[in-house]
């Protein structure tokens, strides 16, 4: 296998472009790292509906309680499935996405009794499935490592393709290849998070999983036409429509409830370290406050003598001296 076959059609432009604005608008959002309570509740709904995609049928609420420890009435490979899905996203941020063994170790944690042999590629053939008969063969499994290795290869050493369209490509061109015996479309979906986490640390914070589930007929018809093409353009607008939208959606929460004055301190506090900046430049990191709020914010901080201040009107700019 050469590079990966794609198009950079006007369409993949034109989202790239929109992504890349509301990430620099996310960017100052998300300084201040979400909450416990908003951390858990992105596991839960990522690990829920990833799962739902393969048939698990169990609820937010059961694997609320799994997570929790408690015991859940369910089919017994499908609570296993939920616990290891729990195990592997406790060590998100420990897995490099540009490293194979990594891809090994974290299919190893994930279908840990649940097939004969987690954390190794097939060595057998497979078909993928459609309505019951088989739609297309995956390579042969003498060939898996060395696809595998190329795909690697391209993560690591094509400089033509931003870090947004190559995530895409990965989770295509694994689910092409089908490299395990179970755990591919899990795998595929946790590959591409991992790289776009690498794009921009937000995507942590986001359950693109869910727009996935929502949209699974697209999802596969996607593929299959890519499949029918040789190329992954349509799977990679397809992938990129769903990061937009999960983006959009994202932001708009995190603008919507109004933060009280010490978090907004706080954050600019965090953003702005010993930093110098205006009163416009505060005004860009809490984009939903008026000019006459963000005065009121900026005179209790120095009345507080948590920020120091110098110049005049337009020229005013502050510092902050001492941390709350």
């Amino acid at each position: 296998m050469q590079n990966p076959i794609f198009k950079i059609s006007p369409k993949i432009l034109k989202l790239v472009a929109e992504i890349q604005v509301l990430l620099g608008e996310a960017r100052g959002l998300t300084v201040k790292k979400p909450s416990i309570k908003l951390r858990k509740e992105n596991k839960i709904k990522t690990i829920h509906h990833s799962l739902a995609i393969e048939g698990n049928s169990l609820t937010e609420e059961q694997i609320s309680f799994l997570i929790e420890g408690k015991k859940v009435i369910g089919p017994k490979n499908q609570i296993i499935e939920v616990k290891n899905a729990i195990r592997l996203y406790e060590k998100i941020n420990d897995l490099n996405p540009l490293k194979e063994t990594d891809l090994l170790k974290a299919h190893k944690i994930l279908m840990q009794d649940l097939i004969e042999k987690p954390g190794s590629y097939r060595s057998k053939a497979v078909g993928i499935f459609k309505n019951g008969q088989v739609s297309r063969m995956a390579p042969p499994a003498k060939l898996v490592a060395n696809l595998m290795g190329q795909l690697f290869s391209y993560l690591k050493t094509d400089r033509s393709s931003l870090g947004l369209i190559k995530a895409c490509v990965f989770h295509y061109e694994l689910e092409f290849i089908h490299p395990f015996e179970d755990g591919n479309g899990r795998m595929g979906r946790l590959w591409q998070q991992l790289l776009l986490m690498q794009v921009s640390p937000v995507f942590e914070f986001m359950a693109i999983e869910t727009l996935v589930h929502q949209n699974q007929n697209n999802y596969y018809r996607s593929l299959e036409i890519s499949d029918a093409k040789g190329e992954c353009t349509d799977f990679i607008e397809f992938s990129l429509e769903l990061i937009l939208k999960s983006l959009k959606e994202f932001t708009g929460n995190l603008t919507s409830s109004k933060a009280k004055i010490d978090d907004r301190i706080e954050l600019a506090m965090e953003y702005f370290g010993r930093r110098s900046f205006s009163r416009k430049d505060y005004m860009q990191l809490h984009k939903q406050i008026s000019t006459a709020t963000a005065s009121r914010d900026l005179a209790r901080a120095c009345q507080e003598g948590l920020l120091s201040i110098t110049g005049e009107k337009a020229l005013t700019h502050y510092q902050f001296v001492k941390q709350k």
